[in-house]
């Protein structure tokens, strides 16, 4: 065993038994939709004296945050999102109807003397003089019995308030109070204003004090009357009594001591997820990834034998890996991203699938060389397409994090931490337990067991056949165009139907005690007054409602009409969108698409010719048009999860298209005399195994989740399973056919070989440094 098989060994040991004790020891951060709760978008809105800037959300969050903790909400989070937005996360809160009505009081807190009850009422009768126009400093409002006080100026605001605390007074029985502390200026105007209340006699409505917040009294007490006239209250001393239960009084200290935000705010976005919705997609994803690995092992296993079984094995301790990443690095892992972590698992065998292929190519190139020798050849051949390969699949990851939203950004990061696991895998865990294996004379002699020495059946087959795929490069093309001109019907003549994501609104799924048809939900949900409610099944036996605007109250209404006919209705998943987020989300969904036809542009175009890259970025556009179109057929909704798999599906349509181009690159540089047809044909063929099987492994991934990942998953796994079928049509059916096609008007001569490449079967020795010969380290220097 050579230094750097044991360098390589060790390493991975280190990194596996690090990672399993990770996984024994620590918990992952699972996001809201997937162990239940409310999640709210809060955007801060500017007024005519205060902007709504990144300092004022900053003191909004901070005030947002007093409230959250007074609810009892286990391990809530609070963070400011861009300038003027708070994202709100309430873990297992199913009803966010208290909260919400606690975030959304945006008005000014403000304390005001009571002139006396409104004498009289507003004539209807009697015409206004010209004089008559109310003074704007006095306010007329019914206190906490509902009785209507005039009230004076504001006298100090809720600014000046630096503690209002809820306590319970046992000794002298005066139940539950809330004590008031302000700060050295606002405790003098406190006092001042007490104390003019104080001159008035003991129960005249003049010696109450109002507190007011969104013009609403919340409070209205009357000064004590051992408190002499101009004497006043001061700061630490005053204490609002009544009739208080515990709830109220704390309430009532919330909305004293967090009343004051800097400027309003509106809920643009609510999310609730019940806790079994998040259960299932846990269960049916572990499930789906059992099987999905379980079949992927047994796939690479049957083609590549005991290399294929040593892949395997780097697969199972990819899945630690990826896993102990996610945990150490506190990732928040959210459905979407849930799913990235699985499929991520059927994607990573594809450098190995590469590195075999390879080896096998050099086997049957030099049938007398040696095993190992063949297997560094192949790791070496290899690493160009899988570095651009995973380069192409981290852009997409990157777009997911920088332009996705909410759990979307998950998919990206765990998507990006599991294209880091798998070459970490490939390339070291792999590698040190196949050159282990290659050593072994067992191994080497015995060439049907390894599964590299001989060619693969679908190899075999294509090199007795040898098709002539590109005589007419234009024919495929048309078909191309053909299957474009079909998904653009379907985009026409059926609509794409937009989730409430992108078009505003409230989409809700309840689980109801007996079974209800849709027809009786919707008469019984038209009959609540909400007749424009589209209703669909979801689930096993589930009611999907989808509304314009509906307030949380409206939401309870509509509950309630389906309990009547169904017995208990249990929400399963609510989300509210408000109108300019979804027009904002629709935007950047566009945006996120454009960011990645011209990132994936740019990097093609610096790593092949511009050829290559215009044909690459052009089957990628294909492949995205018929996903939207197939979707837009099956009358699919199209959301923010189906946004993270079309950009997956355009990381993989890239990868495949990478690898194609990067085999023409290196054999049309070993032979430029050659028609780019025929070097493109040879490429083709010879990576077609490699298509295939990588191609496989996620294709079982992706049946496991779309059978057993519920409605949840089921349009993410079926999205991309048309993508991956698609993309792996079009990387040999449009790509080659439109570089083939733009060659014809290309000037550029073929490409030279390059550092990294190959130089047809390596005959002679590799160059060194300053032109001098470096021998391949397997090689004892010895010719014949």
């Amino acid at each position: 065993m050579t230094r750097a098989t044991t360098v390589r060994a060790v390493l991975a040991a280190a990194v596996l038994l690090v990672s399993v004790f990770i996984t024994l020891t620590m918990s992952p951060r699972l996001g809201l939709d997937l162990q239940g709760g409310t999640r709210m978008v809060l955007q801060a809105r500017g007024t005519a004296t205060v902007e709504a800037d990144r300092e004022t959300t900053d003191r909004t969050l901070e005030i947002l945050r007093q409230r959250v903790d007074s609810l009892g909400v286990a391990e809530p989070a609070l963070t400011r999102s861009g300038e003027d937005r708070i994202i709100v996360e309430l873990p297992d809160v199913q009803d966010p109807r208290q909260a919400a009505e606690v975030l959304g009081r945006t008005a000014q807190l403000t304390f005001h003397a009571v002139e006396g009850p409104e004498e009289g009422g507003p004539d209807p009768d009697a015409t206004p003089g010209p004089d008559a126009a109310p003074d704007p400093e006095r306010l007329t409002l019914p206190d906490e019995q509902g009785r209507p006080l005039t009230l004076g100026p504001a006298r100090l605001s809720g600014a000046g308030v630096e503690d209002a605390t809820a306590s319970f007074d046992a000794q002298r029985g005066a139940g539950w109070s809330v004590s008031l502390d302000f700060r050295k200026d606002a405790g003098r105007d406190w006092t001042r204003l007490t104390g003019e209340a104080a001159c008035h006699p003991a129960g005249d409505e003049r010696r109450r004090v109002a507190i007011v917040l969104d013009e609403m009294v919340i409070s209205s007490p009357q000064v004590d009357p051992s408190v002499g006239c101009r004497a006043g209250l001061p700061s630490g001393a005053t204490r609002i009594t009544g009739s208080f239960s515990a709830d109220e009084a704390r309430d009532l200290a919330l909305l004293i001591k967090g009343g004051a935000l800097p400027v309003p705010v509106e809920i643009v976005e609510q999310r609730t997820v019940g806790p079994t919705l998040g259960a299932a997609a846990i269960e049916a994803s572990a499930q789906a990834a059992l099987i999905g690995a379980a079949a992927t092992a047994l796939f690479v296993t049957l083609v590549y034998r005991l290399f294929g079984a040593l892949a395997a094995v780097a697969l199972g301790a990819y899945g630690v890996v990826s896993y102990a990443a996610l945990v150490v690095l506190g990732v928040t892992l959210t459905l979407p991203g849930l799913a990235g972590f699985v499929l991520a698992i059927g994607m990573a065998v594809d450098a190995n699938v590469l590195v075999f292929e390879r080896a096998r190519e050099e086997c049957a190139a030099q049938p007398k060389r040696s095993l190992r020798s063949a297997l560094t050849t192949g790791f070496r051949k290899a690493w160009s397409a899988v570095a651009d390969s995973n380069a192409t699949t981290l852009i997409a990851a990157a777009l997911l994090f920088f332009l996705g939203s909410g759990p979307v950004r998950g998919f990206g990061v765990t998507l990006a931490i599991g294209v880091a696991a798998s070459m970490f895998s490939a390339l070291v865990i792999a590698r040190a337990l196949t050159e282990i294996a290659a050593n072994s004379r067992f191994v080497s002699d015995y060439r049907g067991v390894n599964g590299i020495a001989r060619p693969g059946s679908v190899r075999a087959w294509l090199a007795r056949k040898d098709p002539q795929l590109f005589r007419k490069p234009v024919r495929w093309l048309v078909v191309a165009a053909a299957l474009v001109a079909v998904a653009v019907a379907g985009i026409v003549v059926r609509g794409v139907d937009l989730g409430v994501e992108f078009t505003g609104g409230r989409l809700v799924e309840y689980s109801t005690g007996r079974p209800v048809d849709v027809e009786t939900a919707r008469d019984a949900i038209a009959g609540a007054g909400f007749g424009d409610a589209e209703v669909t099944t979801a689930g096993d036996g589930d009611l999907s409602v989808r509304t314009g605007k509906l307030d949380n109250d409206g939401e309870q209404a509509l509950r309630a009409a389906l309990a009547a006919e169904g017995g208990e209705a249990t929400k399963v998943r609510d989300e509210l969108i408000g109108p300019s987020l979804g027009d904002e989300l629709r935007r950047n969904a566009l945006i996120a698409l454009g960011v990645a036809v011209l990132v994936q542009l740019a990097y093609l175009a610096a790593r092949f010719r511009w050829t290559f890259a215009m044909a690459t970025v052009g089957a990628m556009a294909h492949d995205v048009i018929l996903v939207v179109g197939a979707f837009a057929w099956l009358g699919r909704p199209v959301d923010g999860i189906f946004l993270a798999a079309l950009l997956t599906v355009i990381g993989y349509s890239v990868n495949d298209s990478v690898v194609v181009f990067d085999r023409v690159r290196e054999l049309w540089a070993a032979d430029r005399k050659s028609p780019v047809a025929t070097v493109a044909r040879r490429a083709v063929l010879q990576t077609v195994p490699r298509t295939v099987n990588t191609g496989m492994g996620a294709l079982f991934i992706l049946a496991a989740l779309a059978v057993l990942g519920g409605d949840s998953l089921a349009d993410f796994a079926l999205a991309l399973l048309i993508g991956i079928c698609v993309g792996t049509w079009s990387s040999v059916f449009t790509a080659v056919p439109g570089a083939l096609v733009l060659e014809r008007t290309a000037k550029a001569p073929p490409p030279v070989p390059g550092k990294g490449q190959g130089k047809g079967r390596n005959k002679g020795p590799v160059r060194g440094r300053g032109g001098t010969d470096r021998r391949d380290p397997l090689d004892n220097g010895a010719r014949v």
